[in-house]
């Protein structure tokens, strides 16, 4: 599989989740594991340009896929825009679902640069938070697709 970009090869048993691997092989850890049966949302990766969960997706079904996870949005050793709007208007709380939404967001602002707060929020409804409302989450994905061209 390429994960954030990178030409990666992981021998991995047939029943290993993505999330796992992600995490224990790659030491990718920004991938959270929240709810670990794919109500939460908070292991949203982009595996072929969209979005999914890595708690409920095996490993071996993504052989050759295209993944991204949280560690690919970093710019620079930097926050992307969309990272940094979700700190700037105040989307992210203790954080633990940030990764999951960052990563929604994305693949949405992908296939919908300019996107209304309905389809925003359509996009979010599988990521979960206990700590705030979704205003704050809806206003700065709207803050990043204001900007875009």
């Amino acid at each position: 599989m390429k994960v954030n970009g990178r030409r990666r090869t992981v021998a991995v048993p047939d029943n290993a989740l993505l999330v796992d691997v992600l995490r224990d092989s790659l030491a990718l850890t920004g991938t959270k594991q929240g709810c670990d049966g794919g109500e939460c949302g908070a292991c949203t990766v982009i595996i072929d340009g969209k979005p999914r969960l890595a708690c409920i997706t095996l490993a071996a079904t993504v052989d050759g896929a295209a993944i991204e996870t949280i560690e690919s949005q970093s710019q620079a050793g930097g926050m992307s825009a969309l990272q940094k709007s979700f700190h700037e208007h105040l989307g992210t709380q203790c954080g633990f679902c940030t990764p999951g939404m960052v990563m929604a967001a994305e693949a949405l602002l992908r296939r919908v640069p300019h996107p209304s707060d309905e389809q925003i929020r359509e996009a979010m409804a599988g990521n979960l938070c206990r700590c705030t409302g979704y205003v704050k989450v809806v206003e700065s994905v709207r803050a990043v697709a204001e900007k875009a061209p």
